[in-house]
């Protein structure tokens, strides 16, 4: 197996609601406990207070980058008021990963918007690129060294989201959510197999935003600009090709071409699925499922980079893969497989720059605790952090630039 580049970043990702804890003046959390079944975020992981030790624990195991969000809803908590205090928090997260080694990658966006925001209408509001770019204006002014920004976090997921909301809003559908129970996991992915595909008029709102940030973030910063795309590594039998394509073009590829002047393509992948006549195909039950009933497919991250990297000409950052399971040593088996594809294209000249998994904590799976992702466990109790032998395996890989791999059978 060739050794990644020299410069290959190898990290974790985290997304702030996710971690932190208390983001009082987010919509996410004006809207949890309200369904049956629906777990709180809390106090969360208490990161905001505790920053350091996570990015630390990350820096001691060899990993050399981490990607965390900047939180709108603590930033701008009303319209037209940003928060110096918030700024000078996330600048100190910025400053302790560079003092620590770390290249920080920041994300503007990752799933949660402030509480006004909301009210007025959200993404499908006329002023809602406006009043992105003001909060990225403001924030701007703590990225003057940052190397790496993701504008907007799986905006094809948050199409749908927002497609699902206005969907319930109307009475088109009843109100959905997903089972928080490890036993309904293969229901729940029935379900998300089955919601509507985002239509384009969906997209729009989301690529209009990202334009507008990148024209911003290109003039104030000298940061590379990106956003990340949730890839599906969908296929099809021949007979179903065009349904493929079909399918393909609105959950991913439609956000693809919106990224071909961006200065890489956010990849993240964490299994594949089939599309038939009918759309997307639910996973099957398999004892090989994972905890969210999704199939194990640790050679989807190689599917989807090659995609990406395809359709947009960019290199690709693999911003998150991981496998949410209660077995540590499962998670090293699967990271080590994705990886392996990951290194196969890159020896057939696929542009790669870094790897960064999915995720550094256990944390808050939007409704529900029961998903653990993390090289890092969290009592929720005392928010002791006790680090996986993943975590230290996963250095291992970085020390050795991807040697330590070996050749997959």
């Amino acid at each position: 197996m060739t050794a990644f580049p020299p410069d290959f970043l190898w990290g974790a990702s985290t997304s702030p609601h996710q971690i932190e804890g208390n983001n009082v003046n987010s919509d996410w959390w004006a809207r949890e406990g309200l369904v049956p079944g629906m777990e709180v975020s809390g106090d969360a992981d208490d990161s905001y207070h505790r920053f350091r030790e996570d990015m630390q624990l990350l820096a001691d195991a060899g990993l050399t980058s981490y990607r965390f969000g900047i939180e709108w809803a603590r930033i701008e908590p009303r319209q037209g008021q940003f928060s110096k205090a918030e700024l000078a928090h996330y600048r100190r997260m910025i400053d302790t990963a560079l003092e620590l080694g770390l290249t920080p990658i920041i994300t503007l966006h990752h799933f949660t918007n402030p509480r006004w925001f909301a009210e007025e209408g959200g993404w499908l509001s006329p002023h809602a690129t406006e009043r992105f770019t003001a909060y990225v204006t403001a924030v701007t002014e703590i990225l003057q060294d940052v190397e790496w920004v993701v504008t907007i976090n799986e905006p094809n997921m948050m199409a749908m989201m927002v497609m699902l909301q206005e969907a319930m809003r109307s009475g088109q559908v009843a109100e959905w959510q997903s089972p928080t129970v490890e036993g309904a996991a293969s229901d729940r992915e029935r379900i998300a197999a089955n919601l509507p595909v985002p239509t384009a008029d969906f997209a729009q709102p989301f690529i209009e935003a990202h334009h507008a940030a990148r024209d911003i973030l290109r003039r104030r910063t000298s940061a590379k600009v990106g956003w990340s795309i949730a890839n599906g590594a969908l296929y099809s039998a021949a007979e179903h090709e065009q349904k493929l394509i079909e399918v393909r073009y609105l959950w991913e590829d439609l956000y693809l071409h919106a990224a071909v002047e961006d200065d890489f393509i956010g990849v993240q992948s964490y299994s594949a699925q089939e599309v038939n006549a009918e759309g997307l195909v639910p996973h099957p039950d398999h004892p090989e499922n994972t905890m969210t009933g999704a199939a194990y497919r640790p050679d989807a991250l190689g599917s989807a980079v090659r995609h990406a990297t395809a359709v947009t000409g960019l290199p690709a950052l693999i911003t998150e893969n991981g496998i949410p399971t209660g077995d540590d040593a499962r998670r090293i088996r699967y990271t080590a497989e994705a990886l392996s594809y990951v290194a196969d294209a890159i020896d057939e000249g696929v542009a790669v720059r870094g790897y960064l998994h999915w995720s550094l904590l256990d944390n808050y799976e939007w409704g529900h605790w029961a998903p653990t992702f993390g090289l890092i466990a969290v009592d929720r109790e005392t928010f002791v952090r006790t680090p996986k032998p993943s975590l230290s395996w996963l250095g291992q890989v970085a020390r050795s630039q991807g040697a330590s791999l070996g050749a997959r059978e």
